[in-house]
């Protein structure tokens, strides 16, 4: 009797790991798409495919103003409002990867990954790899 339970705990143990794998590993690439707040919620960036790369750019700003911190002179009086700011990202299994984030506020460009949590873009910046960077959450808009 007492294995019998085992058994059975150990066949629902690996259906439920199962469905849940298959859940993960079957979500739509589009499901990125879409609009999203910034963090701090001064800024909407929209998330859209362009071939079969995705890509950010910001549609709203609490606060419209000049690229001033782009390391380049001649891109620093282009608007921060239209700007990529989420580049060339590639679906794999629910993430999105081979991309890069460029930070207006710092003028500089990070690798990136993205991926979907609930209703949140979560957005992994680094620099070489993943461990040395910084998360932010961004919130789908409904």
């Amino acid at each position: 009797m007492k294995k019998q339970i085992q058994v059975t705990s150990l066949v629902l143990i690996l259906t439920i790991f199962c469905l849940g794998f298959s859940a993960a590993t079957t979500d739509s690439p589009d499901q990125i798409i879409g609009f999203y707040w910034s963090p701090d919620k001064d800024a909407k960036i929209e998330i859209y495919m362009r071939g079969q790369l995705y890509f950010g750019r910001f549609m709203w700003l609490a606060n419209p103003r000049k690229d001033v911190n782009n390391p380049e002179k001649a891109l620093q009086a282009r608007n921060v409002l239209g700007l990529e700011l989420l580049t060339r990202f590639v679906w794999n299994n629910g993430i999105y990867s081979g991309g890069e984030i460029y930070d207006p506020q710092t003028g500089k460009t990070y690798a990136c990954k993205l991926s979907i949590e609930g209703n949140k873009l979560k957005v992994r910046g680094y620099v070489g790899i993943s461990l040395f960077g910084r998360t932010a959450y961004f919130e789908r808009i409904k």
